[in-house]
Formats: structure tokens, C-alpha cells, sequence
């Protein structure tokens, strides 16, 4: 059987990248996979690195985190390449999504061993993204999760970056129109997924999944502090759309417009403004999985229908 032809992309800069390079080649190549290695310590070249060897190899491996992913994401879907994936960032969200274990032994033999299946990706703005992108208190979040808070205090991070851009949220007015019904807010965050894991393990709706060719919105009305670290649990299990002040809703096209321009994360990295038109585009990407997780997905289809 001919070795696979792989392009191995590690972004060095990611919290494990740099001290796990030599690891995941060495555990590749044991099971046959033929490698161009590449390594960067700016994910601006992503795109370019995979276009130039989009006709030497059959998949893209990626190390690093999500914004290493995200940086990746339009090249793969226009290259039509399958991506294996190596969590090596800080939050890991999209592997956390698709059920992809952060220990390195484990993530490479999904790759060797696994199968292909086709995931969504979101749009903002002609900008993909593959967990969220969200605008108000998550943007003041991402301005205060620098690259030393995530070295020094790893997912932790996220939420030491969440209690201080509490005290510095503002409200805005948010005009949606989604899959045609218009909608009107007053808000501090609006996130709108496409994953269902997103901040370091919270998830954007109790159901929301990467392969439902559907985007989640929810938007949380102004409140006290203290409410809002009372709806921490039930963001993470997804549930926060039951509670008061949390507005949701569902669609394959949403379109926001808001009475400031508004500064918009997509996969923690700013990267476009309100206006915004979102769209779901399904089956875009097709990534390497357990068996095991697309039982998990078809139990889950079944119980949903």
C-alpha cells in the first residue's frame, strides 16, 4: 500500500505547538504517512503554505489551536484537501466539538485510522469560521486574552478575561433579521455559532452541532455581574436559552445591524464589523474522525428527529 502524502502544518507559536513538532512527526511517520513539513509562527501564511502544496498531498495535518484552524479553513475548502487535526492551542474548541482527544497518540490515530466526514462552516462578511463569531462582551474578552494569559494560565484564562470585560461591557441595539423574520435587542453579547463548543468549552445551544447545516444565535440582555456568573453553568451545558434575558434563535441566513459599529470575534481573533451577514455553507470541510463520534452523531440525528 503507497504511503499517504500529507503537508504536516504546525504553528509554532500555539501553547504546545513548538514541543510537540518532533512528536507528531515522528508518530506519523510511523504509520506511513509520507510528510512535507512546515512550520510557521504566523498564521497570515496559513493559506499560502496550502495552496502551494495543494496538488503534493492528499490531506492537510494541522498542530495548534483555533486560530491556527480558522487561519486554515477557506484554503482547505477551496483545495477540496481532508484535514487531520492536532490539538496543540489552548482551548482546542473544534476538536472538542468533534470529539478529537488532546493527547497526541491519540489525535494521530484518528487520522491514521479514522474516517472522513463533512462538516459546516459559518461566514460573516465573506470571513469563515468554524466555532463562533460574536460581537459585545466577547470582543473585550479577546482584547484581554493575550498571549501571556493563555501561557500562564491556560483555559483558566478565559475566564479570568471574562470577569474583567464584565466591568467594561456596554449595551448596544441590535436590528436581526433571520431566514427572513426580523427581530430587535438590546444586548452586551450576540454570538452566533456554527461548532457547538466555543470560549474554552462553553456551548452555543443545547443541540447545536457542526454537521446541522444551521447557525445558533443567542443574545444576552443587560444584567447585574452576579446573574451573569449565574448562567456560567448553564452556558456550558448549553441551556442558557432557557433561562430570562437570553434570547435565541436559528437559521441559515442572519443579518445584524446595530446603532454602533461593532467589532466581531470570529475563532478569538477580531477580524470585521456590523453590519453583518452571516450564512451557513454545509458540508464545506471534511475532517478526520472516530468511528466512534459519528456513532455518536447518528444516535443523536435519531433522537433529535
Amino acid at each position: 500500500m503507497p504511503k499517504r502524502r500529507a503537508l504536516l502544518l504546525v504553528n509554532v507559536k500555539s501553547r504546545r505547538g513548538e514541543a510537540d513538532f518532533v512528536t507528531a512527526v515522528d508518530l506519523l511517520r510511523r504509520h506511513d504517512f509520507d510528510l512535507i513539513e512546515r512550520s510557521t509562527l504566523d498564521a497570515g501564511e496559513i493559506p499560502q503554505i496550502i495552496r502551494r502544496h495543494r496538488e503534493m498531498v492528499d490531506c492537510v495535518i494541522i498542530g495548534g489551536g483555533d486560530g491556527t484552524l480558522n487561519a486554515a479553513a477557506a484554503a482547505l475548502s477551496e483545495a477540496g484537501l481532508p484535514l487531520g487535526i492536532l490539538p496543540m492551542g489552548t482551548a482546542n474548541d473544534f476538536a472538542r466539538t468533534l470529539g478529537i482527544p488532546t493527547a497526541l497518540p491519540d489525535a494521530c490515530k484518528i487520522i491514521t485510522e479514522g474516517v472522513l466526514h463533512a462538516v459546516d462552516l459559518g461566514s460573516v462578511n465573506g470571513k469563515y469560521f468554524l466555532n463562533v463569531a460574536s460581537m459585545g462582551l466577547s470582543v473585550e474578552c479577546a482584547r484581554r486574552l493575550t498571549g501571556e494569559v493563555k501561557r500562564r494560565w491556560g483555559v483558566l484564562g478565559y475566564a479570568i478575561s471574562a470577569v474583567d470585560a464584565l466591568k467594561a461591557s456596554r449595551s448596544f441595539r441590535a436590528s436581526i433579521t433571520c431566514d427572513g423574520e426580523h427581530h430587535r435587542f438590546r444586548s452586551i453579547q450576540i454570538a452566533v455559532g456554527n461548532g457547538r463548543h466555543y470560549g474554552g468549552g462553553l456551548t452555543v445551544a443545547e443541540d447545536a452541532a457542526i454537521d446541522d447545516a444551521r447557525l445558533d444565535l443567542y443574545s444576552l440582555e443587560p444584567q447585574s455581574v452576579w446573574k451573569l456568573i449565574r448562567l456560567i453553568p448553564a452556558m456550558r451545558s448549553g441551556r442558557h436559552g432557557q433561562w430570562p434575558g437570553v434570547d435565541v434563535l436559528h437559521g441559515q441566513h442572519i443579518r445584524i445591524d446595530t446603532d454602533r459599529p461593532m467589532r466581531i470575534n470570529t475563532d478569538g481573533e477580531l477580524t470585521t464589523r456590523t453590519p453583518a451577514e452571516f450564512r451557513v455553507i454545509a458540508g464545506a470541510l471534511s475532517v478526520f474522525v472516530s468511528e466512534s463520534y459519528l456513532r455518536a452523531r447518528k444516535e443523536a440525528g435519531r433522537a433529535q428527529g
